[in-house]
């Protein structure tokens, strides 16, 4: 069973990533067939429309327009990718993935997303880290929870924001933590996923849960430059010219 942990931790003042802040557009996509041919390592969030993920987007990033709410939530279908760290050296790239479950939209665009999302979250090489993003007034939906199956082949990280939980008392918002933890372990288990999952409380108005989401984006950033420099390292080195045998 997959081991979720808890990565909130109450901070004042509240430490920003440099790293996040660094967050730059660097191109949008419509489809699988035309995303960016990068190594990067991505992190990508997703949720339902209306769970606040472009505000934490932009949270975590402290830009104000960097990731960009539609104005009639579930209609925006591109996948826009920012760059982090060095200009000429990238360290990665968030991804900001479409919202979903929002009524008005046609059944036969749910259906097309729903089956993108599932291609994406199991066949996306660079992905390094999933955040899911879900209001913790109204819980985890079985959409949400689905994700876990699409993920359990690629064993990818999930670690979610319980937004908006500044309109919760604490005890709310521990029962709502809790709720979810144990959705997630429930059918962790019955997906058979057993990647890390971490979950926290969050609020982009209290700046509640930033530094530990922040500071997990940048340890899976972190974690994937180190597995690359030791493949890397363990590479032979083909530029050694071969000796001759002695005659």
């Amino acid at each position: 069973m997959a081991n979720i942990g808890n990565s909130s931790r109450s901070v004042s003042p509240v430490r920003f990533s440099p790293l996040l802040h660094s967050a730059r557009f660097m191109v949008t996509s419509s489809n699988m067939d035309n995303l960016p041919a990068t190594s990067l390592p991505e992190i990508a969030f997703v949720g339902r429309s209306n769970a606040g993920k472009s505000t934490a987007i932009n949270t975590l990033c402290q830009q104000r327009q960097l990731a960009f709410a539609s104005k009639t939530p579930g209609r925006t279908q591109h996948i826009n990718f920012f760059a982090v760290g060095p200009k000429d050296s990238p360290s990665g790239l968030l991804v900001d993935l479409p919202g979903y479950g929002y009524a008005a939209v046609a059944k036969t665009d749910k259906k097309r997303w729903q089956l993108f999302l599932a291609q994406y979250l199991a066949e996306r090489g660079p992905l390094v880290g999933l955040v899911l993003l879900a209001d913790s007034r109204l819980g985890l939906t079985d959409i949400d929870l689905s994700l876990l199956e699409f993920m359990a082949p690629a064993s990818v990280p999930l670690h979610v924001l319980l937004t908006k939980s500044d309109k919760l008392n604490r005890q709310e918002g521990q029962r709502a933590a809790q709720a979810a933890r144990d959705q997630l372990a429930q059918h962790a288990q019955a997906v058979g996923m057993t990647a890390p999952i971490s979950l926290q409380l969050f609020s982009a108005t209290k700046h509640t849960g930033i530094e530990g989401a922040s500071q997990l984006i940048e340890s899976w950033l972190a974690e994937h430059r180190s597995q690359a420099a030791a493949a890397h390292d363990a590479a032979p080195d083909s530029t050694v010219p071969a000796q001759d045998e002695a005659g």
